[in-house]
């Protein structure tokens, strides 16, 4: 695909397209002296946070760190983090931000939010919790070592880096059980249902063989390029890293959790029968949502959502001609056998075509298209049963690697036809494939901001995104649109379940039999994702709460503005400055709305 040029450009005391706040400008030398003081700030932060997080810079494709794995839940490398983010803070609080302007005002108050947010979560022990079914660093590095990810494998040094890297992955294993056996001692524990999730994924890894597991990967696509000498030494040294120390480190992790954890892990699920659980999660809720919402708001929000969806669906039984009510409509959206597919090549293909159908529809709504492209995969086997319906892997910053948007075609009963259009406008294009691709390629932009997530933002563009399916060209099938209500609703019912999980005492049956009673769910789907929920406490919020505050900024727009309203216009606002925290995006956009009235 082909993209215009952004509307950022660093240019000296010049408000930028993107961004127009109204400071008055500073003296031009007090100015540029303090845009060279936060540009030294910003990239001395960066070089420091790739050091201490190797396998993101392996992700944005900076190679330099390739040979190490971060052991992040360890004392050292905490005290570390937490030196860090208090230096920075410090640092950039010397600078007066009344003296900058445009992006450069904009990147100072992302960095400030992220620093100060950062620094209050270091009094909530999450690495007494290092492991769980849906985020674990054990089917990362899974992932990672299959050859098929974000480690490049196309050198013999990128194949002896990666023999480095898993002395990396050992430390951080066995610091996983030492981290565990503290948290039995304060009470600080897992869900016993998580971690009987967790126990097949780690044994998958734990085979007769080394050839049978997924790190053979590699050694069975070599480069053309290597010499016989040079496959036979690594083939040897894989064969030893893998049977002595990766299959070794997934076993003694397996054995404790099964043999040890498990006789003490605890049988409620919400976050708030932890000691301090309930300020915990208030706080993940603020980081996650980067809002001021309470819990018991964002509860209630789900619940006006959840009732204003279903009267939407009440619509398409009416045009579908169906009689019955709701819950028998939604009986029959999930047992007719029209809606599902026999084969899991059929689900794929109908992704692949439906691909080059929007991609071809998209400049309806948006004259910024990016360049990257992405392909359509399943999700791998030994993750399938646990992972959600679909997920999105970003592409490489230097194009080498396009994104890839996983599908999970685990269980076809689960699997519905009528879903296929708004997940793929959620996970490739409009949504998180456009909005992080777009955001990699705004070079111009400090890397903190061209690479840092904010769940709110990001979710709540793939929600939001699902929301423009009439408007691109698709939902004309009724049942499509269907799917794409039952999608909105899955997210408002998120709102109700997450915080009736973790601040209201809610038990997973109560959270099972709330989706039953609201959605059109099969239990596969329905237990994997209450197990998500209370695997990851608030990061189901981010994609309601980011997607009715991106609606709101554009209904706010679109009165404000009246015919000089571009849609188009608008969602270059949204995107062209990256990922950025709810409360700042709004304050963009007013001053964009502002400037707009009076042109």
């Amino acid at each position: 695909m082909t993209r215009l040029l952004p509307c950022i450009i660093f240019t000296l005391l010049i408000t930028t397209a993107c961004d127009t706040p109204q400071e008055q400008p500073a003296t031009l030398p007090e100015a540029e002296a303090t845009t060279v003081q936060l540009s030294r700030i910003f990239a001395e932060f960066w070089e420091e946070y790739l050091a201490l997080n190797p396998e993101f810079a392996t992700y944005i494709g900076d190679n330099r760190f390739n040979d190490k794995f971060s052991n992040d839940i360890s004392p050292d490398w905490i005290a570390r983090t937490q030196e860090l983010e208090h230096r920075y803070l410090m640092d950039i609080q010397k600078i007066d931000p009344n003296l900058l302007q445009g992006q450069d005002r904009l990147s100072y108050d992302v960095f400030v939010y992220s620093r100060e947010t950062s620094i209050k979560g270091f009094k909530y022990p999450e690495e007494l919790l290092p492991v769980n079914q849906f985020f674990s660093t054990p089917n990362f590095f899974a992932t990672m070592g299959s050859g098929k990810s974000v480690h490049p494998f196309t050198t013999v040094k990128d194949y002896e880096d990666w023999l480095a890297r898993i002395d990396g992955f050992e430390e951080w294993m066995d610091q996983a059980i030492v981290n565990m056996q503290e948290g039995m001692r304060r009470g600080i524990v897992q869900p016993r249902v998580l971690m009987e999730q967790t126990l097949p994924q780690l044994s998958a890894h734990v085979k007769e063989r080394a050839e049978d597991t997924v790190f053979w990967g590699p050694v069975l696509s070599f480069p053309a390029t290597f010499s016989d000498a040079d496959e036979m030494r690594l083939t040897g040294m894989y064969y030893k890293a893998i049977t002595q120390k990766v299959m070794p480190a997934y076993r003694r992790l397996h054995d404790f959790i099964k043999y040890k954890y498990i006789p003490h892990t605890r049988e409620t699920v919400g976050l708030n029968a932890l000691p301090g659980g309930e300020d915990w999660y208030t706080y993940l809720v603020r980081r996650t949502t980067t809002t001021d919402l309470s819990p018991e708001q964002i509860h209630n929000i789900g619940l006006q959502e959840v009732e204003r969806i279903h009267n939407e669906m009440r619509g398409v039984m009416r045009a579908v001609n169906y009689s019955g009510d709701l819950k028998d409509f939604f009986k029959y959206m999930n047992e007719d056998p029209q809606f599902y597919f026999s084969e899991k090549d059929q689900l794929l293909d109908g992704y692949r075509t439906l691909k080059n159908r929007i991609n071809a529809l998209v400049p309806r709504l948006f004259d910024v298209i990016p360049q990257a492209d992405y392909e359509i995969r399943a999700v791998e086997t030994f993750r399938e049963k646990s992972a959600s319906g679909a997920s999105y892997m970003g592409a490489s910053p230097d194009g080498t690697r396009p994104g890839i948007f996983y599908v999970n075609t685990y269980d076809l009963s689960a699997r519905p036809n009528w879903a296929i259009e708004s997940l793929s406008l959620h996970e490739a294009a409009p949504g998180h494939h456009f909005q992080g691709s777009l955001t990699l390629e705004l070079t111009d932009l400090p890397a903190f901001r061209r690479f840092g997530s904010y769940t709110a933002y990001g979710e709540g563009w793939g929600l939001y995104a699902e929301s423009l399916g009439k408007e691109l060209g698709v939902y004309t099938d009724p049942y499509q649109y269907f799917g794409a209500l039952n999608a909105e609703l899955w997210r408002a019912i998120r709102l109700v379940v997450d915080t009736g999980l973790h601040f209201k005492g809610w038990t997973r049956q109560q959270v099972l039999d709330y989706m039953y009673a609201n959605s059109a769910v099969k239990p596969a789907r329905a237990v994997s994702e209450a197990e998500r929920y209370i695997a990851i406490p608030s990061q189901a919020l981010a994609y309601k709460v980011g997607q009715l505050k991106i609606s709101e900024l554009r209904d706010l727009a679109q009165g404000e503005l009246g015919k000089q309203f571009d849609l188009r216009q608008f969602h270059n606002q949204v995107l062209l400055d990256g990922e950025l925290p709810l409360d700042t995006l709004e304050k963009k956009i007013r001053r964009w709305i502002t400037a707009g009235k009076t042109d």
